[in-house]
Formats: structure tokens, C-alpha cells, sequence
């Protein structure tokens, strides 16, 4: 794996990412897990581990609200192309009224990708916000017509945390706990919210934020999530590189029909489909697909792989073809934001390397 040590050693090297952790798996089995690099550089070095935990951002909206969902849509207690005015009737949803799962899902709803809830929402009790946050998606007027574009949503995802607090009568934090990290006995993986108890876990740090005027480690960086109580359908998960290849691997088992303890095995497939609702568009339901070009994914992944990654620096591509799974976490805003573009093209880098060990470009 000589390949994949030199890309990441000189992504350290240029200073795209402090520090990384790669786990890639072929056929079930552990090829590849090391750490590299410096989980934190202020106010002082230390080293990355392979245990080290991750702010998962994006990641939150597969291992987290998507897995959710799927779990719904299994016990048939959502069904994907219902109205949200079924799935919330105490609601006034207004012009959103007639958006669905699938059209959440796919980022095909026309609401817009991001909007700065974070600034006036810290002006409301913390009690009250997720309450004030929804009814601000409801008047957000939409981006493009429903169902005749794409666009990548964080408010989506917000929608999609609702369908599953009212279907539920829980939080998505307790909710997932309880369907997933619980039972597959995952102790790193979980939500850091305000009342959270301190630990001794190692963090990945992440930016010093301007807005909360300090240096983000295990508090999650995304500021709309923050202002939230530490989360939402679309960011504040936490984790470790070796925790999430045991969610990939339990879905994994369901997809290629070895298991059905968490949901039949039809579902996972469903969900791991490319919808093909809006044309050009390579999204399955809450995952990405690869793309044919530009795909952080690389050249050498299948169409018909999933991934997602997330805006920390996280990501995870798994090939259902060629069976093989990348999870490539790293602290790329630590300690800023900047090199956003240096990341998107390294990330296409790295798991070209890894196909070319693994002799499979």
C-alpha cells in the first residue's frame, strides 16, 4: 500500500489536511487502517490515532437520517413519496405541503442548499429553536421547481429530522441510538449535544470558529447545528473511522442479502438506487452516487458506488461492484476553512491510489 502512504504523506506535506485516518476494506476484510499526521497543530501538536473521533458533518445525513428514514420506510411506518402534510398533520406547512421523502432525499425539492439560521436563532431559547428553525424552512421560498433540479440541502435533511421526531415520538439522536449504535455496540458513536458529559476521548480538532471565537475540538463545527443544541438531520454526528466501516458493513450484509436483522435486504437496495428523478442527477436516496465525471470518488470506483462526504473533511465510497470500502477521515478545516478547493482535489487522488493498490484501476 505503498501508493496510498505517499498520497497522503504529501497532502500532510502541502498542508491540504493537519492529519488523516484511512480504513479500506475488500470483500468484508480490513485491507488497509492507519493513521497519519497530527489530529490537532494548536495550541499545540497531537498525534492522529486511528481511534481518534471525528466530526462527521455531512456524514450525519447517511449514518444518522437516512438510516433513520430507511428504518421507517422498512416497518412501513413513512412511505417515501408521501406528502409531508400526511407525515406532519399538526403542521402548517404552507407550498411545502406536497414535498416527499424521496424528493428530501434526492436533494430534488427545491429548497435551497444552506441559509445562516445560526444568527438569528441564538436570539430564541434553546428549547424553542428547532420549533422556530422548521418554521423558517416552511416560508423559505424555493430555489428552483420541485422536482425539475438538484440541489444539495442542509435544510432537506432538517425536514427529513422532523418526519422522524413525528413518526417516532423521539429525537433522531435517541432514535438512531437505540435502531442502530446500541445495538451493534458502538461506543464512539453519537451526538454531542450541550448537556453531553465530559470525556477523555481523543478529537480531531476542527476550525477556530469567529462567530463562537474558539477552537472547535468535540463540539460540532457546522454553526446552524450548533445553534440547534449540538445537531440536526444534517450534521453533528461523531465518530470513528472504525465505528463507521461497522455501519457500512452491517449495510453492506443487507444489500448483498447475507443479513436482514436492521431492515430487508430490498430496502437497503432501494435506498442504495440511483433514483434518476431529475436528469443528470446521480442521486440514490441520501447517498451519492458516482458521478461520471468530478466524482470525489476518482476514476476507478463503479457507477455503482455510494458515498458521502462531509464538509470537515470526512468521506466514505463504497463500491458494490468491485466490494471494496474506502472511509477517509481527516481534520481539513483545522485550524481554518481555507483550503477548501486544495481538498476537493486531493480527495479524487486518494482513492485513485487506493484502487491502484488494491490492482483493481
Amino acid at each position: 500500500m505503498n501508493r496510498i502512504r505517499s498520497v497522503i504523506d504529501g497532502g500532510i506535506r502541502e498542508g491540504t489536511f493537519p492529519g488523516a485516518v484511512l480504513l479500506v476494506s475488500r470483500k468484508g476484510r480490513v485491507a488497509f487502517f492507519e493513521a497519519f499526521g497530527n489530529r490537532m497543530l494548536v495550541p499545540h501538536a497531537a498525534p492522529m490515532r486511528r481511534q481518534t473521533v471525528f466530526d462527521l458533518a455531512s456524514l450525519t445525513k447517511v449514518f444518522a437520517t437516512t438510516l433513520a428514514m430507511m428504518k421507517l420506510a422498512d416497518s412501513g411506518r413513512v412511505e417515501l413519496d408521501q406528502h409531508l402534510s400526511e407525515l406532519i398533520p399538526s403542521a402548517d406547512l404552507a407550498e411545502k405541503k406536497s414535498l416527499t421523502p424521496r424528493l428530501l432525499l434526492t436533494h430534488s425539492s427545491g429548497l435551497p442548499a444552506h441559509k445562516p439560521f445560526f444568527i438569528g436563532l441564538v436570539e430564541y431559547p434553546p428549547d424553542r429553536r428547532k420549533e422556530i428553525v422548521r418554521e423558517w424552512i416552511v416560508r423559505e421560498p424555493f430555489d428552483y421547481e420541485t422536482g425539475k433540479g438538484s440541489v444539495y440541502s442542509d435544510l432537506g435533511f432538517m425536514l427529513l429530522e422532523w418526519i422522524v421526531e413525528v413518526s417516532t415520538g423521539t429525537s433522531l439522536k435517541e432514535f438512531a441510538e437505540e435502531s442502530f449504535y446500541e445495538p451493534l455496540g458502538l461506543r464512539s458513536t453519537f451526538f454531542r449535544t450541550e448537556d453531553s458529559p465530559s470525556d477523555d476521548l481523543e478529537y480531531a480538532a476542527t476550525q477556530y470558529c469567529p462567530w463562537r471565537k474558539r477552537l472547535l475540538q468535540g463540539e460540532v463545527d457546522d454553526e446552524n447545528a450548533f445553534a440547534l443544541g449540538g445537531y440536526s438531520g444534517h450534521a453533528g454526528l461523531f465518530s470513528t473511522a472504525e465505528e463507521v466501516w461497522a455501519l457500512s458493513e452491517m449495510l453492506r450484509g443487507h444489500y448483498l442479502g447475507n443479513r436482514s436483522d436492521f431492515f430487508r435486504p430490498e430496502t437497503v437496495r432501494e435506498f442504495f438506487r440511483r433514483q434518476d428523478i431529475v436528469e443528470g442527477s446521480d442521486w440514490a436516496l441520501g447517498w451519492d452516487t458516482r458521478a461520471v465525471e468530478g466524482s470525489s470518488a476518482g476514476r476507478f470506483f463503479s457507477r455503482d458506488s455510494v458515498g458521502h462526504t462531509g464538509f470537515t473533511g470526512t468521506s466514505i465510497w463504497m463500491d458494490l461492484v468491485k466490494d471494496v470500502t474506502a472511509i477517509f477521515f481527516t481534520n481539513r478545516v483545522h485550524p481554518t476553512r481555507d483550503n477548501t478547493e486544495a481538498f476537493k482535489a486531493f480527495r479524487p487522488k486518494i482513492h485513485d491510489a487506493i484502487m491502484e493498490d488494491l490492482g483493481m484501476e
